[in-house]
Formats: C-alpha cells, sequence, structure tokens
C-alpha cells in the first residue's frame, strides 16, 4: 500500500524544502546552524503544514543524530523520561515533540534538566504562540524560529512537483488547467493542499480510469470533489478557520444560539480548549470593551478554569461564557480607540511631552520646568482638573468616542461633564 502524497513526496534534504527561505535559505540562520553541525535546542512556531516536523526530520537526517519523536497528544511524563534515558547512553540525541504546546506544566518541567545538561537537543513544533503555550524556564533555553503560510507561487511550485515527480501521479497527464480552489482551499497548508491534489486524482480514478490517465483539472472539479469528500472539520485546515471565524462573527453578532452550535462543533472536533478560551478573552475586549466590563472579566475566568479543568466538563464552562458574551452589549470603541492612536503615532512621530506632565526627578530637570504647572487631579473638586495631556501639535483630537450603550453612554456623560466640549464630547 503506498503512503499518502505527501509523505511520498515529503523532503529529505534543506534544497528540497519549498518555502521557508528565511530559514533554510543559503545564509539564513539556521540553516548555518545545520551545516556547521551544531543546533541549539528550538521551537519552530508555525500554522499547520508549513514545515515543522520536515524540518526536525531533515536536520536529523543531515547531521546523522539518533533522533526521538513524541506526540504531545498521546504522550506524557513517563514516555519524556524514557526518553532521556536512552539519550544519556548516546551523543547528540534529538527529541522531536509534535504539538509542545499541549504538553502541562509538568510535562515541560520533565524535558528542562535534559535541555539544560545538553542530553537532548529538543525541537518542538507548535502552531501555538510559545511565548503563551511554553513555560518560560524552557522557552529561555530554545531558539524560536517562525514559519510563515506558504505563498501562492509555493504552492503552484508544490502541485508541479507533485505532478512531475510522484511516483504513481507522473505516470499520468495531469493539466492544472485551474489552482485558485486548490490553494483557497488549503489556506497556505502544503498537507493539505497534496491531500486535496491526491483526494481528487483518487475521486477520478474511481469514476474512470481513462479520466484519471488524462486528468484536467479546474477550479469546479475541485470544489466538487471537496464538498463530498473534506471532513466536516479538520482543526488543522481551512475548516478550522472557517469555524472559528464562524463562532466569533455570531458572538459578535448577538446570537447565543448559533454561537454555541459553532462551540459545539469545535468541542465535538476535538479542537484544543485553550485556544476557543483564548479567542474569547479577545473577543470580550475587542467586541464588548467598555459597553460590558464584566464581560472581559468572566472571559479571562474562563481561560483560567478551563485550563484547570479540561474536557469535557470545561465545555459547560464554554458554554456559560459564550451565551454571556453573546448576549453581551456590544461596541468597538476600544479598538477603534487604540487604532486612531496607532495612526497619529505614524503621522506625527515622537512629539514632545508637554512639560507639565514631564517626570522631574533631578534638579536639573526641575531647573528646565520639567513637571512645571503640573496639577494634582486629586486636589480638586470631583478629583479633576482640566488640564492639557496630549502634545501641542494633536491637542484636542478625539480618540475615544464611547459606543452607543447604555454604559458607554455613561462614560461619555461623565466626559461630557469634566471636559466642558472638549474632543467633542
Amino acid at each position: 500500500m503506498n503512503p499518502p502524497l505527501a509523505e511520498r513526496l515529503r523532503p529529505r534534504k534543506l534544497n528540497d524544502l519549498i518555502g521557508q527561505e528565511h530559514l533554510t535559505g543559503k545564509g539564513s540562520v539556521l540553516r548555518n546552524s545545520i551545516e556547521n553541525g551544531k543546533i541549539p535546542s528550538m521551537i519552530l512556531w508555525g500554522p499547520p503544514g508549513v514545515g515543522k516536523t520536515t524540518i526536525a526530520n531533515i536536520i536529523a537526517k543531515t547531521l546523522d543524530f539518533p533522533f526521538y519523536t513524541l506526540s504531545a497528544i498521546s504522550s506524557g511524563v513517563k514516555e519524556v523520561r524514557e526518553v532521556i534515558e536512552e539519550s544519556k547512553k548516546i551523543d547528540n540525541a534529538i527529541l522531536f515533540i509534535d504539538e509542545i504546546h499541549r504538553f502541562n506544566k509538568g510535562q515541560q518541567d520533565a524535558l528542562l534538566g535534559a535541555v539544560e545538561k545538553g542530553i537532548i537537543t529538543l525541537i518542538g513544533a507548535t502552531t501555538e504562540n510559545p511565548s503563551f503555550e511554553v513555560n518560560s524556564a524552557l522557552l529561555s533555553r530554545c531558539q524560536v524560529y517562525i514559519l510563515k503560510p506558504l505563498e501562492k507561487a509555493s504552492l503552484i511550485k508544490l502541485l508541479q512537483h507533485a505532478i512531475k515527480d510522484d511516483k504513481i501521479l507522473s505516470q499520468k497527464n495531469i493539466e492544472l488547467k485551474e489552482t485558485e480552489a486548490l490553494i483557497n482551499l488549503s489556506g497556505g497548508d502544503a498537507r493539505k493542499l497534496l491531500n486535496l491534489l491526491e483526494l481528487v486524482f483518487n475521486q477520478q480514478l474511481l469514476e474512470s480510469e481513462e479520466l484519471s490517465k488524462n486528468l484536467v483539472i479546474t477550479d469546479e472539479l475541485v470544489i466538487n470533489v471537496a464538498q463530498q469528500k473534506v471532513a466536516l472539520y479538520d482543526k488543522k485546515g481551512e475548516q478550522h478557520y472557517d469555524i472559528i471565524s464562524a463562532f466569533i462573527k455570531s458572538i459578535r453578532g448577538s446570537d447565543p444560539n448559533a454561537a454555541v452550535y459553532w462551540l459545539a462543533r469545535m468541542i465535538e472536533g476535538g479542537e484544543d480548549v485553550k485556544f476557543i478560551a483564548r479567542r474569547l478573552v479577545i473577543l470580550a475586549s475587542e467586541d464588548i470593551g467598555n459597553a460590558n466590563p464584566n464581560a472581559l472579566l468572566l472571559a479571562t475566568n474562563t481561560f483560567q478554569a478551563v485550563n484547570m479543568i479540561g474536557y469535557p466538563e470545561s465545555s459547560i464552562i464554554l458554554s456559560q461564557c459564550v451565551t454571556y458574551l453573546a448576549s453581551s452589549p456590544k461596541s468597538n470603541a476600544t479598538v477603534e480607540a487604540i487604532g486612531k492612536a496607532q495612526t497619529l503615532v505614524q503621522k506625527y512621530g515622537d512629539l514632545p511631552v508637554p512639560l507639565a506632565i514631564r517626570n522631574a526627578p533631578t534638579r536639573l530637570m526641575k531647573n528646565l520646568d520639567y513637571g512645571k504647572d503640573y496639577k494634582y487631579a486629586h486636589s480638586y473638586e470631583n478629583n479633576f482638573v482640566a488640564m492639557e495631556f496630549l502634545p501641542e501639535e494633536i491637542k484636542n483630537t478625539l480618540i475615544y468616542n464611547p459606543g452607543k450603550n447604555s454604559r458607554e453612554e455613561e462614560l461619555r456623560r461623565f466626559l461630557k461633564e469634566r471636559w466642558k466640549g472638549k474632543y467633542g464630547y
């Protein structure tokens, strides 16, 4: 039985790798480390199907080092310690851990001593930001390399390589008449791209031997096959992004019914509970903000709770948070505020801080009038006194414009009463 197309075409040497030239191209830092025969422990961070596992395999094969591989989904502290004990008997052992972000603190701590002492060289692969998912002690001992989604040109090159060089597809007359559907459905994931190409080929093979011998690939053909055969939820592929998009937009649109449905789709598909909870924390600030400040508190507590509980019970906690956020008043005023502020910074550059609100820790600074005429708000009625806090060039500029909801209308009334028309409140 033949292995899948993506596995048949897996590169064995750096020169065969398509994409990630910033890491593996001539003169790049990682390539230089490999060619010099001395690599650091590292975290390979990037979306699915961009070459993390392939690079780990190429490193081990190029250097001819003993190579151990574990999956954080199915392995625990016991398996990690077994590899470490084996590695003590040999030199230059590499331990590759796929989805290292799924290891808990205890599992990551089990790696720390071995990495620190050089018993193993760790290569971890993750689709999640390692700053959040890998504990700081372990992360400080690893070099983080960021892998990028494959660009359109690389994906087309990969398709052409498959048709020309694969031992099975190269025996057929295959024409890539259109590629947009293949590229769009793959979402920059090389593995999914090749799986979809193979799916189209196999489907045509089932229907007719002649069709497979002279196969013309069009967008319509690809979409028809994909709709029939692609799994309903692939947490590493295009459906992952479609469903999380539907989930977020349902909450933003104040529909708790649809939001819980998409939540259930992710749960049943085995989505990482921390990924869901993290998106809720972002949404609570991005789409609700000061319309209901309690939303961020609940979302943050939800993130902490599901990390402690895990599946299946955490689905109840997520459902509570999702229904609350979906039923909450909405505002994107804080998003617009920081966007306006950043635009001002980009437009005007480093404007000087008004003298009255500068820090004056030294006598020289005080002699230069740093802090002069500063009015301490708490010394005045209602803990407020009118001052100019913005640089002269942009004074009176409205940056935060409260949304039209009861909570932010209250904030607007407060600001209007304080600033008496300044900023247009």
